[in-house]
């Protein structure tokens, strides 16, 4: 019985030991086939470092605001008799949008009226009577006093009656009525916006380290979600005359036309400050950096003979990227201008892998090179 069990004991581990042999001798022979073997060539794009004038730019975000904005509103209470505009219309300064009622000014405009006419009679009378000793100069005086106070009086009434009458300050474009008619309005109340469009103001700040660099007349590129693919043009009018104690930014506006009237008060948008001063700089595209906690790289493509012939292959090289615009990125150190660097595939390469540059990819590096 002890042989039969020692016996079917080493049977087994003659068949187990066998399997486990065959499998570690496969397993070596693939490794060693895989470690002779080459990695085959990794397709990537390539992209050429250029060479480019860039004008320094600033950025910021602004608000547009009008040259000319108001909430239109009466000085004096009262019942609203008549409304003259629609909501959106375009109106002319001095042009009548609300009359208040003046019932009770106009009445006391021909009472007061009647009484300069008796005061112009009264003064008339005590001049001839002067002329002939038969009143003393403190009559005449008198009169004279009497007309002037009727006169102001006069003037007093259709100034309350102009105030009843409110009109557009300026040229622009209403808003959104906010009265209706028979309603009682109170002094300040808003009766509709006024908002001149054509040309509007660019209000943005910056970090005071920028103060020196800035001047009236620079010119701004703005840019709003509206309109995604449209860059307005305008210029710096104004600068701040302080820096804000909190921020430490200082103000700045600009002027922008808006003859089509596609811009609007209260937009917010991109602006990008364009300094005069411009500087030459070595450009890549911005998919060619790649970023890493030790330091971003690029791989370069240098040549390299292998068995007699000439390969292409991408070394890791270390750089110093600037600002970015328009999808290219500033190499201010670890590139040359006219080397060639991998702007797509990077995430199969390593150190030394070789590549070949495939035709799309190829053409797009070089429009991409173009384009800017």
């Amino acid at each position: 019985m002890k042989k039969r069990l020692a016996l079917t004991l080493l049977v087994l581990a003659v068949v187990f030991g066998a399997i486990f042999g065959w499998k570690a001798f496969v397993g070596y022979k693939m490794h060693e086939m895989f470690a002779h073997r080459a990695m085959p060539p990794a397709a990537v794009s390539v992209a050429t470092a250029r060479m480019q004038e860039w004008a320094p730019q600033l950025h910021s975000v602004a608000s547009l605001t009008a040259v000319q904005g108001v909430e239109v509103s009466t000085p004096l209470p009262g019942k609203v008799t008549r409304i003259l505009f629609h909501s959106g219309q375009r109106v002319h300064a001095g042009r009548l949008l609300v009359q208040i009622d003046d019932s009770s000014q106009q009445a006391q405009l021909r009472h007061d009226r009647a009484l300069a006419r008796l005061a112009a009679i009264n003064l008339k009378r005590a001049k001839r009577l002067f002329a002939n000793k038969a009143a003393s100069r403190a009559d005449v005086d008198t009169a004279q006093a009497n007309y002037e106070a009727a006169r102001a009086q006069v003037a007093a009434d259709r100034a309350v009656l102009r105030k009843l009458a409110v009109r557009a300050p300026f040229t622009g474009v209403l808003g959104v009525r906010q009265v209706d008619l028979g309603q009682y309005v109170n002094p300040g109340q808003a009766l509709v916006s006024l908002q001149s469009w054509d040309p509007l103001y660019v209000d943005f700040t910056l970090p005071q380290q920028y103060l020196p660099e800035v001047h009236t007349g620079d010119r701004v590129r703005l840019r709003v979600n509206a309109y995604p693919k449209t860059t307005f043009t305008g210029t710096v009018q104004a600068i701040g005359s302080r820096v804000e104690p909190t921020t430490r930014n200082f103000r700045v506006r600009a002027r922008v036309p808006n003859a089509d009237h596609r811009l609007r008060p209260g937009m917010f948008a991109t602006v990008t400050l364009v300094r005069s001063v411009a500087r030459t700089v070595l450009t890549v595209p911005v998919t060619a950096i790649a970023y890493n906690t030790y330091g971003d790289y690029v791989y370069v493509v240098e040549k390299k003979q292998e068995a007699g012939k000439t390969v292409l292959i991408a070394r890791q090289r270390l750089v110093s990227v600037g600002p970015q615009r328009g999808g290219l990125v500033e190499i201010s150190k670890g590139l040359k201008a006219g080397e060639r660097v991998v702007s797509a595939g990077q995430v199969k390469l390593r150190d030394g892998s070789v590549i070949v540059i495939g035709d799309a990819g190829d053409k797009g590096a070089g429009r991409t090179d173009a384009s800017h």
